[in-house]
């Protein structure tokens, strides 16, 4: 029994820091100072993400949002930042984990290339060296060094990759969402979306360049690696072919 009333804690023994109302203002101004640049100035967001992201933690720890009557931190950043507060937690990331990256090699590499590295400092605590990594940052494009963060952090190759968008009729989306579902069933349910709707596509680009005699309309090779689908397996195996149905369509 006394074990657990160890466990308990009296919130009157937390100790809230005296506010610095002075410095509170300042810090307050600079913030809003930078996120109306960020909405008229592109380019500025990627050089004054550093101070934004240190101003930002002395707001956490200095509980400077009293000043304006919120509740909490978390208050504070739903009406600094609207949109997203995730951008804000990158920078308060970016602040506490890079202490060791100089403030303008962090300008040069950006915000985006910065939050990744965070992800290496944290991997490897103490024993960060940000000297290769930084260097890696200013030479590599975005997308590459982010691949370079993946491999060092799974020790797997990871593949370029993009989110692409359509717009589906709502009469369109019961067969789309059937042939995903059928395809993830032959597949294996560990596989993508993604994944699935590739070997929907490769399966019907195989029965054109059939149909058509043409082999120009197959899938380009060197990426697949498993066979299209085949149709009388998909039936057998989907929940949606019941008895006395044709689950096909036909």
């Amino acid at each position: 029994m006394t074990g657990w009333m160890n466990l308990w804690i009296d919130p009157r023994t937390i100790v809230t820091p005296e506010l610095n109302r002075q410095r509170a203002l300042l810090v307050l101004g600079k913030i809003d100072e930078i996120l109306a640049w960020e909405q008229t100035k592109e380019h500025e967001r990627d050089q004054r993400f550093v101070e934004l992201g240190q101003y930002l933690c002395e707001v956490r720890a200095g509980q400077y949002w009293r000043l304006e009557n919120l509740k909490s931190f978390d208050e504070f950043l739903e009406k600094r930042f609207p949109e997203s507060r995730r951008k804000a937690y990158y920078l308060l990331a970016i602040h506490e984990h890079l202490t060791r990256v100089p403030k303008g090699q962090l300008r040069e590499v950006g915000w985006t290339k910065a939050r990744e590295l965070v992800k290496v400092a944290r991997r490897d605590g103490d024993e960060f060296n940000c000297a290769p990594w930084v260097h890696k940052a200013k030479e590599l494009p975005k997308e590459e060094f982010k691949r370079e963060v993946d491999r060092y952090l799974t020790g797997k190759e990871s593949e370029p990759w993009e989110i692409i968008y359509f717009k589906l009729y709502k009469g369109q989306l019961a067969t789309v969402e059937r042939a995903l579902e059928i395809a993830a069933l032959v597949l294996g349910s560990d596989k993508s979306r993604g994944y699935s709707l590739e070997m929907i596509c490769a399966d019907f680009l195989a029965g054109a360049a059939l149909e058509m005699g043409n082999p120009e309309f197959s899938a380009p090779t060197g990426h697949l690696t498993e066979k299209t689908i085949p149709l009388e397996d998909a039936t057998k195996r989907t929940p949606f072919a019941k008895e006395g149905s044709n689950p096909a369509g036909a």
